[in-house]
């Protein structure tokens, strides 16, 4: 507009100049013309409109779209209006109309309801915002912003673009791929969904992309779009697998759009399964871990090193097994079942086999020599040998009455006396394998004379003239004890108890004197006493009450303990008296010499009457305590040489 309106100004100027205006009136409309079109051309040239190319939103979110214009210093009025156009079509639609008079929101669009606009003019410069509420796929249009000054129109636009992010992809892969075919073969799919627009899928072997190929990889990209206008894409992975990839993870990754950003999203990290051929079997003993004894439930495995297992045959001595999941179970084996196992696999037409010795140990019982019982005499010597049949190395241990004795599998007795008799248990067990334990015992007996272990003892009773006497003799055979009393009346009864070749006898007897008691224990092998006078004392009952020395009640006390307690307090306060009274006369005998060595006191009953006044207190002293009735008042008068009684010398 600007160029024709100047190439038009241009064209009059010849025009007159030529001689074409041929009067003055037209000359005048000629200059009014000019003006009116430098006027416009002012206006046109000063109004300007800017919008951005682009404005990007998020589904169901808010897109606010700015429309920013320049005005003429001069305007006398102002139309703004908002259009819409499809792609591909080329009229526009109107969806409001703003001028200095009237606003309104077109009716019966598909914006109707979901916009707002405002307005902002400060001198020369404004804008028009336009908001679009709750955006739609279908709001992915051209806007249009339309400024108008007195007649003169300029229009800006900019494109909306609506983004949705996808949900997180899901894999999904095939049951098994086999190795040897020659082409690609499915191994998983990939599927992403609710996108906008469509994302962009990349598959990963471990970290390296794979890329689309003839030969070993082939990826193929379905597009679908929902009736929600959003999108679902899937990508589906085929490749020509290898025995190594069993171990390879595979996953896929999306890459999508937002708003001022990209996106990206992985899927789950899965491993396929991959078939191939076995080319060699393997056998192994699963249980138990190490030795294998009699007894023992034994598991045998065969593997193939393909996938899947092959099918597996277990053979031993001529006899075949089809066992469950390649596994030969053997219950409480014993050494028949050593030897070798072998197994055999077919994988497709080849067959594969392995062997598997095992070794049953056992360990047989223990035989002890001599056996059973044996009767040694008193200084005999014996020789135990203890021994038992095993596939592995053993070593002997010897208890004696569940004591340990020594180790060897040869146990030397010497010098057999009583304390040699009992229970000999021999245990032999493996070296290597402690579990495999057996044992064996032999009894010694040793013959001899009695032995008195136990003399004549006195147990007192309740009762003061009874008690009673216990003997303890062995002996083997076992001894039979005879008691003889020197009061023949005396017996009351007899209580005999034996363990073994031990024997106690226990007799109650009552009398008032003493008793002469004789315990005589004999066998076949000799005859043995021993005798012991019991005193009439040992007869009595123990003192159970004493009188108190300060007080006048006598109480008795509840047990024979306490009266025993009680006697040693007793004698405690006697002795501390004792003590006392002593230390008092050694103070006064330092006295009285000291006042003899100062010449206060006279030698004899003589002295002159004023020489004894100290004498005297003295005496004030021993009346005072002669008063109080004590020991000490009667031993301080000895000392003075007051008084003495009849006993003193």
């Amino acid at each position: 507009m600007h160029v024709a309106f100047l190439t038009s100004i241009d064209q009059l100027a010849r025009w007159t100049a030529a001689g074409g205006l041929c009067s003055m009136a037209q000359w005048r409309l000629t200059l009014t013309l000019t003006a009116l079109c430098v006027f416009v051309w002012r206006v046109w040239a000063s109004l300007e409109v800017s919008m951005k190319d682009r404005e990007e939103v998020l589904l169901e979110e808010k897109a606010n779209i700015v429309c920013a214009y320049n005005l003429p210093e001069l305007t006398s009025s102002l139309t703004i209006q908002w259009f819409v156009r499809a792609p591909g079509v080329s009229n526009k639609e109107q969806i409001y109309y703003k001028d200095s008079s009237s606003e309104f929101e077109v009716q019966g669009t598909k914006f109707t309801g979901r916009i707002n606009v405002s307005h902002s003019l400060e001198a020369t410069k404004g804008n028009s915002i336009l908001t679009i509420n709750n955006t739609r796929l279908s709001d992915e249009l051209e806007f249009f912003c339309q400024v108008s000054v007195d007649g003169i129109s300029k229009e800006g636009r900019t494109q909306l673009l609506v983004f949705n992010a996808p949900t997180r992809p899901t894999i999904k892969v095939e049951p098994y791929v086999s190795v040897g075919t020659q082409q690609p073969g499915k191994i998983a799919s990939c599927e992403v969904r609710n996108a906008y627009p469509a994302p962009n899928i990349t598959w990963y072997k471990d970290t390296t992309p794979l890329q689309h190929s003839d030969s070993k990889v082939r990826v193929k990209t379905i597009r679908t779009f929902n009736p929600s206008g959003l999108f679902t894409v899937e990508s589906k992975l085929e490749l020509e697998v290898e025995k190594k990839d069993k171990d390879a993870e595979f996953y896929c990754e999306i890459n999508y759009f937002t708003p001022r950003t990209q996106g990206m999203m992985e899927s789950d990290h899965v491993n396929i399964t991959v078939h191939y051929p076995s080319t060699e079997a393997t056998m192994k003993q699963e249980s138990p871990k190490g030795l294998i004894k009699e007894g023992d439930r034994v598991e045998i495995s065969c593997q193939g090193n393909g996938n899947p297992q092959p099918f597996i045959t277990f053979t031993y001595n001529d006899e075949d097994w089809q066992p469950e999941n390649n596994l030969l179970v053997l219950v409480s084996v014993t050494r028949r079942n050593s030897g070798t196992y072998s197994c055999s696999a077919l994988d497709l037409v080849e067959v594969i086999s392995a062997n598997l010795s095992i070794t049953v140990h056992y360990l047989d019982s223990v035989v002890i020599i001599p056996e059973e019982e044996v009767h040694l005499g008193e200084g005999d010597d014996l020789s135990l040998t203890c021994y038992a049949n095993s596939s592995l190395y053993t070593h002997a241990v010897w208890y004696k009455d569940n004591a340990y004795l020594t180790e060897g599998h040869m146990l030397n007795l010497h010098n057999a006396s009583y304390d040699m008799a009992g229970k000999y248990v021999c245990v032999i067990e493996a070296s290597d394998l402690p579990e495999l334990r057996r044992n064996n015992s032999v009894l010694i007996t040793v013959k001899g004379k009695p032995v008195i272990t136990e003399g004549v003892k006195v147990i007192p009773l309740d009762s003061e003239k009874s008690v009673n006497l216990s003997c303890t003799a062995t002996g083997h055979p076992a001894p039979t004890i005879i008691w003889a009393l020197s009061d023949e009346q005396a017996r009351v009864s007899e209580w005999i108890t034996k363990k073994e070749d031990k024997v106690i006898s226990v007799i109650s007897i009552s009398t008032s004197s003493y008793i002469t008691a004789s315990c005589e224990a004999s066998n076949k092998m000799g005859t043995v006493k021993e005798s012991r006078k019991i005193e009439a004392t040992e007869f009595k009952k123990p003192t159970t009450s004493i009188t108190s020395t300060t007080s006048t009640s006598t109480k008795a006390p509840e047990t024979t303990n306490t009266s025993k307690r009680v006697r040693k307090e007793g004698s405690g306060v006697i002795i501390a008296v004792i003590i006392i009274l002593i230390l008092l006369l050694a103070i006064l005998g330092s006295v009285l010499y000291f006042l003899y060595k100062k010449g206060k006191i006279p030698c004899g009953r003589s002295g002159k009457q004023d020489l004894t006044k100290e004498s005297a207190s003295k005496d004030d002293i021993v009346v005072e305590m002669k008063s109080g009735k004590s020991e000490e008042a009667v031993l301080l008068q000895g000392v003075n040489g007051e008084k003495k009684f009849p006993n003193d010398q």
